[in-house]
């Protein structure tokens, strides 16, 4: 995308980040989180692991319970609802089971709108990368294959590493890896990125990702899903649930739309220096299912 793109968002307000136990429980102030929507319509973005559903060693080991689901599923029975994971879209669509949602995966890369009573959406709202990534897409498997291959040389012969590749990124993960075993994986990373031609890395809870370069991510995601649905006007608020390093990026622009962030973490994460741009905060998927349901009770 050019600098003159109108996808392109003005430089966010500066968001202080504050350490997360500073954050506001919302569970412990119901009223003060809903009191945030100022009257306002909420527009809910939900991340997936971690937030609507335990994190599991491996990807498809996660669990999304029915009474997460069925939460889910009444929320976007009165609210515009949209889907914004790391996964592949396909996946996060099979693993979330609700048509009709919005959803955005591989950290917004691939994005399939659900019309808000619009009979079509032109096709570069519904997919703001599509000329950028159509350009580039065959020069991008091939960096991303030429990554994974690197990825395996390094890390194979390592226990526990697990190395899953998606259709924009290629991430190494290391939540199974023994402690000492956990700087042969830095290594072979270090190793790995020496040719990052094309791409970018992204750090997130237990895994280093790479990514196509391009100038992208949940935030970003975010700010062109309410124009593209409709509800970036002020009778609507954003509100973006999110658990990981990655979900900063939608966290950091919020205060540019006057939008509420809400990251989920529990107390074992208390006591480790971790901040965030996040204004509220639950502990785990159990509370965002109990959070989604007083949205709509």
């Amino acid at each position: 995308m050019t600098a003159s793109s109108p996808l392109r968002s003005p430089q966010a307000p500066k968001n202080q980040a504050k350490p997360i136990e500073q954050l506001i429980p919302a569970m412990d102030d119901t009223e003060s989180f809903l009191a945030a929507f100022r009257g306002r319509i909420p527009v809910v973005f939900l991340d997936f692991d971690g937030t609507l559903a335990p994190i599991a060693e491996r990807p498809e080991a996660v669990v999304f319970s029915a009474e997460r689901r069925e939460a889910v599923r009444k929320l976007a029975d009165k609210l515009p609802v949209a889907i914004v994971s790391g996964r592949d879209r396909a996946d996060v669509e099979k693993q979330v089971g609700l048509p009709g949602l919005t959803y955005a995966g591989g950290h917004g890369f691939d994005i399939r709108l659900t019309p808000s009573g619009a009979a079509e959406i032109p096709r570069d709202e519904a997919d703001p990368l599509a000329a950028e990534l159509d350009g580039g897409l065959a020069g991008l498997v091939e960096r991303l294959d030429a990554m994974e291959a690197a990825l395996h040389a390094g890390l194979d012969g390592i226990a526990g590493a697990l190395i899953e590749r998606k259709r924009f990124s290629v991430a190494a993960h290391d939540r199974m890896v023994a402690p000492a075993d956990r700087p042969a994986f830095a290594a072979a990373l270090e190793a790995a990125r020496r040719d990052l031609r094309g791409l970018r890395e992204k750090a997130g809870k237990r895994l280093i990702e790479f990514l196509p370069d391009i100038d992208w991510d949940k935030g970003k995601a975010v700010l062109h899903l309410r124009r593209a649905l409709g509800v970036d006007g002020e009778r609507y608020v954003a509100v973006f649930f999110g658990d990981d390093l990655t979900d900063e990026d939608a966290f950091r622009v919020l205060p540019e739309i006057d939008g509420i962030g809400v990251l989920v973490a529990g107390a074992e994460e208390d006591g480790r220096g971790r901040t965030s741009h996040a204004f509220f905060r639950v502990a785990d998927p159990d509370e965002v299912c109990r959070l989604l349901n007083d949205m709509v009770a």
